[in-house]
C-alpha cells in the first residue's frame, strides 16, 4: 500500500506539473455512472467550466454515502480526438471509442471544456470530496483487487497518448479497450461506480490524410451527420488513376419531348472498356437496362499557348445495339486541369451537338466535372477550368448602363461649357433700349 501511495503522489505531482500552462488551456471531461447523476444545464457555446463549477457538480454527485470513483486520466485529450477518431461522421465500426460511446448512452454528463490551472486538478478535487488518496492501478491489478463498497474508493487508471500522429487511432483504441475492460470488471464484481475520463493537457491535433469529414463536434455534442456526397467515378490504368468524372445528375432521354428522363446518377456504373494513355482517354460507363455512356478525350500541344490542352471530343450514348453520338463545343481545359461546368446538355445552350443520329435522344449533366489527364492524386480533381465566362450578362448590363450615364454626363458638361455671356447690357443712366413692335 505504501508503494501505491508513492505512485499516487507521483501522479498528482505529474498532473499539477502538466496543468501549469496558461489558464486559457482546457480539456474535455466526461462523467458517467452506474446510477443517476445530478442534472446539469447544457453549457453555453464557448463556455469553459471552472474548477469551482466542476467541484460543485462532483460535490452534488458524491454527497451521500460511499462511492467508488474511476478516474481515467489520459496524458493528452482534446475535443478534436473525438471528432477525428470517433464514429459520428465516419464509419461507426471504425470508431476508436466504441466502449466509451456505449457507456455514455445513459447516466452521463459531458463538460466540453474544463480549465487547466496550477492551483487545482481533477484528482485533487476528487481527493477532497471523497477524503481518500487515489490508488494507481492497472486493469490486471483491478481484477485481483478486493473492493469494499462500504467505503469510498478512488481508483486512478493512467492512459498514454500517441507520440506519432499515424498511430493515434490505434493508441486511442487500446485505451478504449482498457476502459471497457475495467468497466466489465466492476460490473462482474457488482460494484456501483462513477467514472470520469479526462486529460492532463490538451493534445495538439494534426488531421489525418484519410480524414475527409467536416470538422465539428462529435462525441461531446452529437449533431446530425452531414449529407453524404457520392465519390467521383474513377478509372485507373495499372496502379495510377488516369480518368475522373463527377456529376450531380446524369439524365438521358430517348424521346424528343424529354418527358421520360432517366436519372443515371443513382446507379453505380461499371467502367469496363475504359482506357487511357498519354494522348487519348476513353471513359466508358455501363449502366443497367443496357445504357452505356462513353466519353472520348484527347490532348495535344499548342505552340501558340506553349502548353498542352485536353478536349472532350465527343460523347456517345448507347442503348442496347442503338447509339447516338454528340460532338462537343468548347469543352476543353489545360491538360493538367479538370473541366467544370454547371450545365452541360444537348438541347438548351447546347455544349453537346447531336450529329443527326437518333436526333430525338438527349443528354443532360448537372454540375459536371471531368479530367482525363494529369491527375495529381487519387481523391481530388486538379484545379478546375470553368465554362462560365468572366463577362456575364450582369456584368455587361452594368458596363453598358455605366457607359450611357457617362455619355449623358459628358454631353451635359459640354453644353455648360459652351454657354456665352451677353456682349451688351442695358445702361440705366442712358436712353432705354427700345424694341420697335411691328404689327
Amino acid at each position: 500500500m505504501a508503494q501505491c501511495s508513492a505512485k499516487s503522489s507521483f501522479i498528482l505531482c505529474f498532473c499539477l506539473f502538466w496543468s501549469s500552462g496558461a489558464s486559457e488551456t482546457h480539456v474535455p471531461l466526461l462523467v458517467w455512472s452506474s446510477h443517476s447523476l445530478p442534472p446539469v444545464s447544457p453549457p453555453a457555446e464557448g463556455h469553459i467550466t471552472s474548477h469551482g463549477e466542476l467541484g460543485l457538480f462532483l460535490s452534488a454527485a458524491l454527497s451521500s454515502g460511499s462511492h467508488t470513483v474511476l478516474l481515467f486520466l489520459q496524458e493528452r485529450l482534446s475535443q478534436d480526438d473525438f471528432t477525428l477518431y470517433g464514429g459520428v461522421y465516419g464509419n461507426k465500426e471504425d470508431s476508436a471509442f466504441k466502449n466509451l460511446e456505449a457507456a455514455l448512452q445513459s447516466h452521463s454528463t459531458v463538460f466540453p471544456a474544463v480549465e487547466c490551472s496550477r492551483s487545482s486538478s481533477v484528482p485533487v478535487i476528487l481527493e477532497q470530496e471523497l477524503g481518500v488518496e487515489p490508488l494507481l492501478l492497472t486493469p490486471d491489478a483491478l481484477e485481483n483487487l478486493k473492493l469494499d463498497a462500504t467505503v469510498s474508493n478512488l481508483l486512478l487508471i493512467s492512459l498514454p497518448y500517441c507520440h506519432q500522429n499515424q498511430l493515434c487511432r490505434e493508441e486511442l483504441r487500446r485505451n478504449d479497450e482498457v476502459i471497457g475492460r475495467v468497466l466489465k470488471t466492476l460490473e462482474a464484481k457488482n460494484v456501483p461506480y462513477t467514472a470520469i475520463f479526462t486529460g492532463l493537457q490538451p493534445s495538439r491535433m494534426i488531421s489525418e490524410s484519410s480524414f475527409s469529414a467536416p470538422v465539428g463536434r462529435s462525441l461531446l455534442q452529437s449533431p446530425a451527420p452531414p449529407p453524404s456526397v457520392r465519390a467521383p467515378i474513377m478509372f485507373s490504368s495499372s496502379v495510377n488513376p488516369c480518368i475522373m468524372m463527377w456529376a450531380q445528375n446524369i439524365n438521358v432521354s430517348f424521346t424528343e419531348t424529354g418527358e421520360d428522363w432517366t436519372d443515371l446518377s443513382t446507379q453505380t456504373p461499371n467502367v469496363t472498356g475504359s482506357l487511357c494513355n498519354g494522348s487519348n482517354s476513353i471513359l466508358v460507363l455501363n449502366y443497367n437496362a443496357g445504357i452505356t455512356l462513353s466519353f472520348f478525350m484527347s490532348q495535344r500541344f499548342f505552340p501558340v499557348s506553349a502548353r498542352r490542352w485536353f478536349n472532350l471530343d465527343s460523347v456517345q450514348l448507347r442503348q442496347n445495339a442503338v447509339s447516338a453520338s454528340f460532338s462537343s463545343r468548347s469543352i476543353y481545359a489545360p491538360a493538367e486541369y479538370s473541366y467544370h461546368c454547371q450545365m452541360v446538355n444537348s438541347f438548351r445552350d447546347a455544349l453537346l451537338i447531336n450529329e443527326n443520329t437518333n436526333a430525338s435522344w438527349r443528354l443532360n449533366f448537372i454540375d459536371f466535372q471531368i479530367q482525363g489527364f494529369g491527375l495529381a492524386n487519387t481523391t481530388d480533381f486538379s484545379y478546375a477550368s470553368d465554362c462560365a465566362g468572366f463577362f456575364t450578362a450582369g456584368i455587361w448590363m452594368g458596363l453598358i448602363t455605366s457607359l450611357l450615364m457617362l455619355l449623358i454626363f459628358v454631353y451635359g458638361l459640354q453644353m455648360i461649357l459652351q454657354l456665352n455671356t451677353m456682349d451688351r447690357f442695358d445702361d440705366p443712366k442712358g436712353p432705354c433700349i427700345s424694341v420697335p413692335q411691328t404689327d
